[in-house]
């Protein structure tokens, strides 16, 4: 009886888990992102634009606040390539940007690409400032 708890319980977990994240997805503003800081590796959630910054939710987690926050300010695209066969989903871009914090790597479809370029360049004429 004590197994039959333990499975019901683990399944009522991850049904939650898979409810977080499609309630995440389907919010408006939001597109699948995955990020990367350094060696580490590709890390799948949802990023959101509020206001200034890029709110990035990890898939995995059972927090609904952005993991990282990123600054429109100061952020500067380094390059951008299409994702190789090995390294992720196919039609996927990765976009390496110099932020506050060190490099960090973003990877999302070629719409959300678009639109994180809009977002940046949409930036106020002074946001730019501080990045020369």
């Amino acid at each position: 009886m004590a197994a039959l708890a333990i499975l019901v319980s683990v399944c009522a977990v991850a049904v939650l888990l898979v409810f977080r994240g499609v309630a995440l997805a389907r919010r408006r503003g939001s597109v699948i992102c995955r990020v990367r800081r350094g060696n580490q590796g590709w890390r799948s959630g949802v990023a959101r634009y509020v206001g200034g910054e890029l709110h990035w939710i990890p898939f995995l987690g059972l927090r609904l606040r952005p993991r990282h926050a990123i600054a429109r300010r100061g952020l500067t695209v380094s390059s951008r390539r299409r994702l190789t066969t090995g390294e992720g989903p196919a039609g996927y871009w990765t976009v390496e940007c110099s932020a506050e914090r060190g490099p960090l790597f973003l990877a999302m479809s070629e719409d959300a690409l678009t639109g994180f370029l809009a977002w940046l360049e949409s930036a106020p004429p002074s946001a730019h400032l501080d990045a020369v």
